[in-house]
C-alpha cells in the first residue's frame, strides 16, 4: 500500500479510538477492559505465528518472542487489574465472612 494511505488509516484509527474511549462512562470501564483483554489474546496468536515463522531470519524470532512476552504481560496484567477492580464492588460483609471461614 502507499505510505500516505497507511498513515491516513493510522491517524484515523487513532482519532476514532481516542474519541470512542473518551465517551465511555466510568461504570462501563471495567466490563470494557475485560472484553478488550479477551480480544488482546488474539495478539498472542499473531505473536506466536511471528515467532514460529521459519523464514531464516533470527530477527523475526527475536521480535516474535518479544511480542509474545509483551502480549502475555498485557493480558495477564489486564485480568489482574480487572479482578481487583471488580473486588472493589463486593460487599464488605461477604469478604469478611470468607476470610473468617478460611482461617478457621
Amino acid at each position: 500500500m502507499d505510505l500516505i494511505l497507511l498513515f491516513f488509516i493510522f491517524t484515523l484509527a487513532a482519532f476514532l479510538g481516542f474519541e470512542l474511549i473518551a465517551k465511555v462512562p466510568s461504570q462501563l470501564h471495567t466490563p470494557l477492559m475485560s472484553g478488550s483483554n479477551a480480544i488482546s489474546g488474539i495478539t498472542i496468536v499473531g505473536a506466536l505465528i511471528a515467532a514460529g515463522a521459519d523464514d531464516g531470519s533470527w530477527i523475526t524470532t527475536v521480535l516474535g518472542t518479544a511480542a509474545v512476552t509483551l502480549a502475555m504481560i498485557n493480558v495477564v496484567g489486564g485480568y489482574l487489574v480487572t479482578d481487583r477492580m471488580l473486588g472493589m464492588f463486593k460487599k464488605k460483609d461477604t469478604a469478611a465472612k470468607k476470610t473468617e471461614e478460611t482461617s478457621s
